[in-house]
């Protein structure tokens, strides 16, 4: 057998090294060590993004709300190094129990897996947890759930960072309404999973408001989506282009990662939460 030639070897040295510092930002994809050495890179900091299982219109994947969001987390997460968790989508949807393919778990269920969730990602090292929001249901859930944070200890933090406001200055849009699987949602499809977007069949189902609700704007009841929206599609998915879904995409990406920034950098919230713990066992000695 010949001998190794020498210069192979210096090719080959510096992409084993570059191969043993390159973490996957993906949780399940880590080895056990690798995901030691993760949770100390990120200073255990770990994303959850948080999708859905809905109907999109006709033309767009079930899975929209989380093929998204992931994508959203997972290129935030190269950027600015934080474990992400897999694909997570038992949140709230009751709204669309009546089209195919939603996947709507009870109430108490959402809550306690999400519990459940957070305490063992926080028993595995994740003492800052960053839940990111990629489904409209979920908006009264998640800060509920953070808010719940404080009923009982914890050695972590939750933090949630809601649906993203695209900011103006970018392509203009088309459309007025655009709530559900529209212009918005298409675009942004168009730059996570183009492969999965059926633009032929965006016009076969209205998106249109119903408007059969006719009650004060300040009172609430659950009925009001589906009084709107029969079809599940709010909007024009027609109207999406690649250039509205790159931009809201990449704004929604560095949202993310200034998040992992801030949430990095903050060593006051679990501070003040175990101040707050402790305090809230002896109320009587609150100073007034």
């Amino acid at each position: 057998m010949g001998k190794f030639p020498f210069f192979a070897l210096l090719l080959v040295l510096p992409l084993t090294a570059t191969a043993q510092q390159k973490l996957s930002v993906h949780w399940e994809e880590l080895t056990a060590p690798d995901f030691a050495q993760g949770i100390a890179r990120s200073g255990g900091t770990c994303l959850l993004p948080f999708g859905i299982i809905e109907k999109h219109g006709p033309h767009l994947p079930l899975g929209t709300d989380l093929l998204d969001v992931r994508y959203a987390a997972l290129h935030a997460a190269e950027q600015e190094y934080a474990v992400v968790f897999p694909e997570y989508y038992f949140g709230q949807i009751f709204e669309a129990q009546h089209q195919p393919g939603t996947v709507a778990y009870s109430s108490h269920l959402q809550l306690e897996l999400l519990q459940e969730t957070t305490n063992e990602m926080a028993r595995n090292g994740c003492k800052k947890v960053i839940i990111v929001n990629g489904h409209g249901g979920n908006e009264y859930l998640l800060p509920y759930f953070a808010q719940s944070q404080l009923e009982t200890p914890h050695d972590y933090v939750v933090y949630v960072l809601g649906l993203v406001e695209t900011p103006p200055g970018g392509p203009p849009k088309k459309t007025t309404m655009d709530m559900h699987a529209g212009e918005s949602e298409t675009s942004t499809m168009m730059i996570s999973r183009p492969d999965l977007v059926h633009m032929d069949r965006a016009n076969s189902q209205s998106g249109a408001d119903q408007a059969r609700l006719h009650l004060p704007d300040n009172l609430y009841t659950g009925i009001w989506w589906y009084a709107r929206f029969p079809n599940h599609y709010s909007g024009e998915g027609s109207a999406a282009t690649h250039e509205l879904g790159q931009y809201k995409m990449d704004n929604w990406i560095k949202a993310i990662v200034d998040s992992i920034k801030a949430v990095k950098a903050d060593q006051t919230s679990l501070k003040l939460q175990n101040e707050f713990f402790e305090k809230a066992k002896h109320p009587l000695d609150t100073k007034q």
